[in-house]
């Protein structure tokens, strides 16, 4: 089954180092856009119109302004605004003279595409983890993209790499999402990802672009099994001269998988049968997941792969780029070469690769290796290899996303924290890196010597004021480390063993006293219906004082109890809320037939 957009299945794989053409435009579905007239001296009979092809003819339709979602400023040089935007505005555009009607939209046109974004999922080197990345249906143009990441709807970071951080493994209850910093309601749909095993993982998206080519509704929610390998099965016919092609999967296929092909790199309908001698290269998709291209026989066509598509590396470090290809018995080109891509426009954004002190090249066989040595963030890039007179005959496949990432400490859940609480160091990069590596944690400069393997989180739990300083981190076998970052932890309040033992005595004492106090002036008391004739401020005064205490209130109630009560109804209550103290004790009297309440509140 083809899918309608299936030319689009390499553009999203390299968003955020590609561009759009001088007159094309890539704008975020939802978002607004402004088109500029490209008259260099704009009349005011100028117009707006998309364009259409009809009998190899531009037809222009003009556009009206209806005051809300289009609008038209005379003002700005004719620019018009469109806003909210929909799938249906993408279109070509052009500005020219309603008056001019021979030459009506001949001059500059600006093709106006529309993306959503949408979080891709692709098999990472381990047998039980996938790699994210925050794709587009097209390059954006806004520069420079800022990324954001979030987990189960919270915020989690930003970063200018499209590559979600870490790999990620079999979390159905765990969802992802991301969005483009300034359009943060504009979120891709979440997804999560299950059933990760050697062969296959299940992705579930809430809705969206991967859900409606299952011909079902964008906003219903969809689950896509996707194979971890795609490859092109060339096989024997009846026939001798001719093969039939399949494109087979590490899992079995379902309805809800698209198959695309192929042909030299260009779109194409299932071949059903090829001829050995074919000139030409095939390759198939499983969704966004590309095959490696292949030749009836090598001898007869070009072909050029790929070890790893994407290549996630640290600055300082070195990484080897490695490309397999094939090229006719007939034409052993000499000239081979690698190509630095930072725009979707291959014409104007190849850049080609010479050799320095840190680039150097070589080959074996049928393979061609690109060494870059001391990495660096301009480094980032697509990189492509070609042969011979490949550039002008096919577009070039998608070559190798190498990124180049830096180390950041992050502290969570804040880099100011009490004694006490568990913290979290990780050891942060702008793509995933392979889960074997080991890490190297300092603090204030001096490593730490922990017992196990470090890893790229460090857990502080309980973190005390020991552990407050200067933060650091660093991969083996490189010297560069991260910038250092702050952890700073604030003292909890402690009581002294002294004031423990001090409230605890208080606790004893002071009920004691009152309560032998209160018995001696009730017993004194001659007829139960005579009023207590006690002072109650000679009650208070009577609290024991202690110099390391402050008592901030106290008072002594006397009440009524039900007629059935007895001394089991007055019960003693303290509260200690430290450092402020409350303590109710509370008497019963048989002469009274009441409780008394005394209430005393003290602080340290």
């Amino acid at each position: 089954m083809l899918s309608a957009g299936a030319e689009c299945v390499f553009m999203g794989l390299f968003l955020y180092i590609s561009g759009v053409g001088a007159n094309s435009i890539c704008a975020l579905k939802g978002s607004s856009v402004d088109l500029h007239c490209s008259a260099q001296l704009p009349k005011s009979s100028m117009k707006w119109f998309t364009v259409r092809w009809e009998d190899n003819k531009k037809v222009p339709d003009q556009i009206f302004a209806d005051g809300k979602r289009v609008n038209i400023s005379e003002e700005s040089d004719f620019t018009i605004t469109i806003n909210d935007l929909r799938e249906s505005d993408k279109n070509t555009y052009c500005c020219s003279d309603v008056d001019d009607k021979q030459n009506k939209c001949q001059g500059g046109v600006i093709q106006l595409l529309v993306a959503d974004l949408q979080v891709k999922v692709f098999p990472a080197t381990g047998e039980k983890t996938v790699s994210l990345m925050c794709s587009s249906s097209c390059p954006l143009t806004e520069s420079p993209v800022v990324y954001i990441w979030y987990k189960n709807t919270e915020f989690l970071y930003q970063d200018l790499s499209p590559w979600y951080q870490e790999l990620i493994s079999s979390e159905e209850s765990v969802t992802y999402s991301c969005a483009l910093k300034g359009y943060e309601h504009l979120r891709a749909p979440e997804v999560s990802v299950a059933s990760l095993t050697s062969a296959c993982f299940t992705v579930t998206y809430a809705k969206g672009r991967m859900c409606s080519s299952q011909q079902r509704p964008e906003d219903e929610p969809c689950s896509i099994t996707y194979p971890r390998e795609v490859q092109v099965h060339v096989q024997k016919t009846e026939a001798d001269q001719y093969f039939k092609l399949a494109c087979n999967t590490s899992c079995p296929q379902t309805e809800a998988q698209t198959i695309t092909w192929y042909r030299n790199r260009r779109l194409e309908q299932e071949p059903q049968s090829v001829l050995s001698s074919s000139p030409h290269s095939y390759s198939c998709a499983v969704e966004h997941l590309l095959s490696d291209e292949v030749c009836i026989q090598d001898k007869y066509c070009f072909r050029v792969n790929y070890v790893n598509r994407m290549i996630c590396a640290l600055q300082g470090s070195s990484v080897n780029i490695s490309s397999e290809y094939s090229d006719p018995y007939y034409q052993q080109w000499k000239f081979k070469s690698w190509y630095k891509n930072r725009r979707s426009d291959m014409a104007a954004g190849e850049e080609l690769i010479k050799s320095t002190g840190r680039i150097k090249f070589h080959g074996v066989m049928n393979s061609h290796i690109l060494t870059i040595n001391k990495l660096n963030k301009n480094d980032s890039a697509e990189y492509i290899f070609r042969i011979g007179s490949d550039a002008g005959r096919w577009p070039a496949v998608p070559g190798v996303t190498l990124v180049v990432t830096d180390l950041r400490v992050k502290f969570s859940p804040s880099e100011e924290v009490t004694e006490g609480q568990r913290v979290t160091l990780t050891c942060r990069t702008s793509c995933p890196l392979t889960d074997n590596m080991n890490y190297i944690w300092y603090l204030n400069n001096q490593p730490l010597n922990l017992t196990k393997t470090q890893s790229k989180y460090l857990v502080l739990d309980p973190v005390s004021s020991e552990h407050a300083g200067n933060y650091s981190c660093k991969v083996k076998m490189l010297q560069k480390s991260s910038l250092q970052k702050m952890l700073t932890v604030h003292r909890r309040r402690k009581w002294t063993q002294a004031a423990i033992r001090i409230v605890v005595l208080l606790l004893v004492v002071i009920p004691t006293s009152i309560f032998l106090w209160i018995r001696r002036k009730m017993t004194s008391i001659q007829s139960p219906r005579t009023e207590t004739s006690f002072n109650l401020e000679e009650v208070k005064q009577r609290i024991l004082t202690v110099s390391s205490i402050r008592q901030t209130s106290s008072s002594i109630q006397r009440v009524q109890p039900s007629p059935n009560s007895s001394f089991n109804h007055c019960s003693n209550e303290t509260e200690m809320h430290c450092p402020i103290c409350s303590m109710n004790v509370i008497f019963y009297n048989n002469v009274h037939k009441s409780c008394f309440i005394f209430s005393v509140q003290f602080s340290f």
